[in-house]
């Protein structure tokens, strides 16, 4: 149900870091939603050519999905802990990341053979 989804234009760190990285992002979406984390899906991507504010230091975009509403509160919070997790990580600004939120319908979302709508 819920998925946060990196994509950098950083080198990738060694994959144990990035375990480590995508188990403490999903602990802290279901914190954030109030879901249970055996939902919670992550996905990273690395080395990817990308620029923001014409040129290409390090950048990083991040999708935010969960069904229901994400409320105003909830996306401040998640920016600031996401943020500062990716700076740590991977070494990115974070004046170089956006995360977009997007609310999902319960149809709109499959899972095992059927939707949650």
């Amino acid at each position: 149900m819920p998925l946060i989804k990196v994509q950098t234009s950083a080198s990738a760190p060694e994959k144990a870091e990035i375990e480590a990285m995508l188990k403490s992002l999903s602990a802290k979406l279901a914190k954030h939603l109030g879901k249970p984390e055996s939902y919670v899906m992550t996905a990273f991507e690395s080395g990817i050519p990308m620029t923001f504010s014409g040129n290409t230091e390090p950048v990083c975009y991040i999708e935010i999905k969960s069904i229901g509403t994400m409320k105003p509160n909830q996306t401040e919070a998640m920016s600031q802990d996401f943020c500062q997790q990716i700076n740590q990580t991977l070494g990115v600004p974070q004046n170089r990341i956006y995360i977009e939120f997007a609310d999902a319908k319960g149809a709109m979302w499959g899972w095992n053979g059927s939707t949650f709508g």
